[in-house]
């Protein structure tokens, strides 16, 4: 494979798991991701799907636990989990906090120095991964879709409205969806963009509602009894600026269901059924 070092292979669902890694020139580092190939990726291109993982998170939490890749074998879906951050690059301070810094990337491009000589998530996430994985996998590059968990949400949700024509399909569970408005997002944002809030606002769902027009639905899932709705998630501001541009969002509220990946499996399927049913149609 080009520029492609594999780690792991195993089978699953007819198809094929792997993890790999490469050294990303967006980010100036070493870059692990996970791919699942379902089996009709043997004799056919296919739509690819992203998911981007949340706090803490690696590219495996996603391929453990989710259990997308039955349901991905189901409707003939590629899937892409990259890892939530650069590793390892010597920035002093980077593994201090487990919201910030290493596995805390929030999908930004880094303007502050240290951060902005590997901390370039966002343009890895837009730009250089979907080009790695056209040039190594069978995938149909106008058929991409992406979603994601907590702060993957929030990446899943900024990548879509920014790239329209990149994403045919975004939906999220538990989002962060205005960290310009909540203590991890002002933490993030500020330390990797600075103090201008003007510039938060490019990775701020909420503020990009008003400028950018979704061609598709929306569809978030949020649990009741998720001990970080009310402080961190607020995805009410989303609604409302939805409402307000009248972009289609599909809001739903799961009563008692926490923010773990209980949760995320509990509606992978119905996730998977509304990305399937636009990336496969036409």
């Amino acid at each position: 494979m080009k520029d492609l070092t594999l780690i792991s292979e195993s089978q699953s669902f007819g198809g094929k798991l792997g993890f790999y890694s490469h050294f990303s020139t967006t980010c100036n580092a070493e870059m692990r991701f996970a791919v699942y190939q379902p089996p009709q990726a043997a004799t056919q291109k296919l739509p690819v799907l992203y998911f981007l993982s949340g706090l803490t998170c690696t590219e495996e939490n996603f391929m453990a636990k989710a259990g997308a890749q039955r349901l991905a074998a189901e409707y003939g879906l590629l899937l892409v989990a990259p890892d939530t951050s650069p590793r390892n690059t010597g920035i002093l301070g980077e593994d201090d906090d487990w919201d910030f810094g290493t596995g805390a990337s929030f999908y930004v491009d880094a303007t502050q120095s240290p951060w902005s000589s590997h901390y370039r998530m966002y343009s890895y996430i837009v730009q250089e991964l979907p080009a790695l994985i056209a040039a190594n996998f069978p995938i149909q590059g106008d058929k991409q879709g992406i979603f994601g968990h907590s702060m993957g949400g929030h990446g899943a949700l900024i990548c879509a409205l920014r790239n329209p024509d990149l994403y045919q399909s975004v939906s999220a569970f538990a989002p962060i969806v205005a960290p310009t408005r909540c203590p991890w997002g002002e933490k993030a944002l500020g330390g990797y963009l600075g103090e201008n809030r003007q510039a938060w606002c490019a990775y701020d769902a909420t503020e990009l509602v008003g400028k950018y027009r979704y061609h598709s639905p929306i569809l978030i899932d949020q649990g009741t009894a998720d001990k970080f709705l009310t402080q961190q998630l607020k995805p009410e501001l989303f609604a409302q600026a939805c409402a307000q541009m009248q972009q289609p969002l599909i809001l739903r509220y799961q009563e008692g269901y926490d923010h773990s990946y209980y949760f995320i499996a509990s509606f992978m399927a119905e996730h998977m059924r509304h990305h399937a049913a636009i990336l496969t149609s036409g």
